[in-house]
């Protein structure tokens, strides 16, 4: 007679392989919960300017839209200097636990072709996430130092008084100072650059006649030119300004190869997860698209160009080159 053998499982075994699945999914639970949980502390973002510049002008507003949709601060913290390379360098250095980023700027793409040794890489220590704001440079004077009724009689005036005018820039290597380099090589004429330690401070001082004239980005300058601080001559590129419409463009005063923006972004440094780059990236997207991002963007004349990950990489690649050339051609160099 064959005798057949079975296995059973005791009541025991049951029970514990109950409790064990409760157990995994009770964990599933709490991990599902732990990953949407972001943020759960404060956000630190670092402007590599000091404050009252362009990139404060958008950092701040995007900032209080960040901590009302999260709950949680974004705090802004200023590391100005070298052209904003120092900040990047402290910010390409950060802790990559999904709380740490980087606000730069299109002078980030100049940097490596005017700083002969910095202490980082934009392509290799930090990662683009998302590009927040873009608004075309403007060329303003302080309208008691420079009593030109239009651009045209301003640029007779310079061409007959070379060195006479100088214009300021928020640090040598920035746009400010590309933009008065490639200014100077299409109009054949000749301004000294001042450079601070930001376009702060540099507009501060244009509005207080210790210089004459800036480039700047339009972001910064809207609220004074405005309020009369400061005179618009020229908008770049090849269209009026929505929120200057009586500025004319360069295009239209016989530069259409003049064309100069202003861009702001934010990085994570190497090393954030791929998921924290996914939560962060789309905070700030959702916070500058908020009814108060978009009424202070409209009011600086700025755009939202919302490109993101590959797309925003894509783009640093081509200011990389296009600004790489732009220093070659005008001996751009450090003052």
């Amino acid at each position: 007679m064959t005798t057949s053998t079975s296995t059973s499982t005791s009541p025991f075994d049951r029970r514990d392989a109950l409790k064990l699945a409760a157990s995994a999914a009770a964990l599933s639970v709490f991990g599902a919960k732990a990953q949407t949980a972001w943020p759960s502390k404060p956000v630190n973002l670092v402007v590599p300017f000091p404050a009252g510049g362009g990139t404060d002008a958008f950092a701040r507003p995007m900032s209080a839209a960040f901590s009302k949709l999260t709950g949680k601060q974004l705090i802004i913290d200023n590391r100005g200097g070298a052209g904003g390379t120092l900040g990047a360098g402290i910010a390409a250095k950060a802790n990559p636990d999904g709380y740490n980023y980087f606000m730069g700027a299109v002078h980030h793409t100049i940097a490596p072709s005017m700083y002969p040794r910095l202490d980082y890489d934009l392509e290799r220590d930090l990662i683009p996430l998302i590009l927040v704001a873009s608004v075309p440079q403007v060329l303003v004077v302080n309208p008691k130092k420079v009593q030109a009724a239009d651009f045209k009689a301003f640029l007779d005036f310079l061409k007959k008084n070379p060195a006479r005018l100088n214009y300021g820039s928020a640090g040598g290597g920035t746009s400010h100072h590309l933009a008065g380099e490639l200014f100077k090589l299409q109009t054949k004429t000749f301004i000294t650059h001042i450079p601070y330690r930001g376009a702060g401070p540099a507009l501060q001082d244009l509005i207080a006649g210790n210089v004459d004239m800036m480039f700047d980005g339009m972001g910064s300058s809207a609220a004074h030119i405005k309020g009369g601080r400061i005179k618009a001559l020229m908008v770049s590129g090849a269209k009026r300004n929505a929120a200057f419409p009586d500025v004319p463009c360069s295009a239209e005063l016989g530069l259409p190869d003049y064309t100069v923006s202003t861009w702001y972004g934010v990085w994570a440094p190497k090393g954030t997860t791929a998921d924290a780059q996914a939560r962060a990236t789309e905070e700030f997207r959702r916070a500058c698209m908020t009814d108060e991002a978009k009424a202070v963007w409209a009011n600086q004349g700025a755009e939202f160009p919302n490109l993101t990950g590959a797309q925003f990489d894509a783009f640093i690649k081509k200011e990389l080159t296009k600004w790489s050339q732009v220093v070659k051609a005008s001996g751009a160099k450090l003052d």
